[in-house]
């Protein structure tokens, strides 16, 4: 696996002294000529597969404490937190009882369509500034977060990243360089399916987290990324045909937040 090298460990005090990978990574790249940026595009892909792939009864669990995996609670608590912090007290939406009660069971569905799919090790925030570039080679950082869940939570994370811009296009094809290398027993229109609605829930998260950092944290810096964040959030729900109502409201947050 393409990580930092540990270079010390001090239990007793908390520490670790891990490999610098200098400042270069998928979204300092984001200007870069398409063929390059695609190149490290498809080499991130290929290791995120080596990780989904591997053999979850081989983890030694007794040696390492992982977060806890992907299940009800923790979509439920994504989605509420996408509903407290971007539509209520970012984009200033109330949402009358029928309409969140109607949502509720559109996004308590879509979750249960994403625990239907095997769970394997995902990174959880694979976006493009946790790809570092070291010598022309992705390397994955920020990995503590590290559970077993849904690997299309983690394509969602890479392809529909607001940081960076990437053409419907070339966007689905790197999607099916990951269908092709990873082997995928269901059909090509079923994977593209669940890619669509794991890329809606992850979007939720980051939308979630962009309005909490933005005023509870004060990193302002965050809420820059609402629109194109929304933008793909309405992108992949009109994609789907199964979250109407989340589309619609993706739509109303974004038209509350102008151009």
């Amino acid at each position: 696996m393409a990580v930092p090298d540990v270079l010390g460990h001090d239990p007793r005090r908390g520490l670790l002294l891990m490999e610098d990978l200098g400042d270069e990574d998928l979204f300092t790249c984001r200007n870069a000529p398409w063929d390059l940026r695609r190149r490290l595009y498809e080499k991130t892909l290929a290791i995120v597969s080596r990780l989904h792939a591997f053999p979850p009864g081989c983890f030694p669990s007794g040696d390492i404490r992982l977060m806890p995996g992907f299940g009800t609670e923790l979509y439920r608590w994504e989605r509420d937190y996408f509903r407290e912090q971007c539509v209520s007290k970012t984009c200033g939406i109330r949402l009358t009882g029928g309409e969140d009660e109607e949502l509720e069971t559109e996004l308590a569905a879509l979750a249960r369509r994403l625990l239907e799919t095997p769970p394997v090790f995902v990174h959880r925030d694979l976006q493009s500034q946790n790809v570092m570039v070291w010598k022309g080679e992705p390397v994955l950082i920020d990995f503590q977060g590290m559970r077993f869940g849904s690997l299309f939570y983690d394509l969602g994370s890479l392809l529909y990243d607001p940081y960076v811009e990437i053409r419907d296009a070339d966007r689905a094809a790197l999607l099916r360089t990951y269908y092709d290398l990873s082997c995928q027993s269901q059909g090509w229109e079923v994977f593209e399916e669940l890619f669509h609605l794991a890329s809606a829930q992850r979007l939720m998260q980051a939308l979630g987290a962009y309005g909490y950092l933005g005023r509870e944290r004060g990193e302002s810096r965050f809420f820059v990324h609402n629109a194109p964040a929304l933008d793909h959030l309405i992108d992949v729900t009109g994609r789907t045909g199964t979250l109407p109502r989340l589309h619609a409201l993706a739509r109303r947050c974004r038209a509350s937040m102008g151009t």
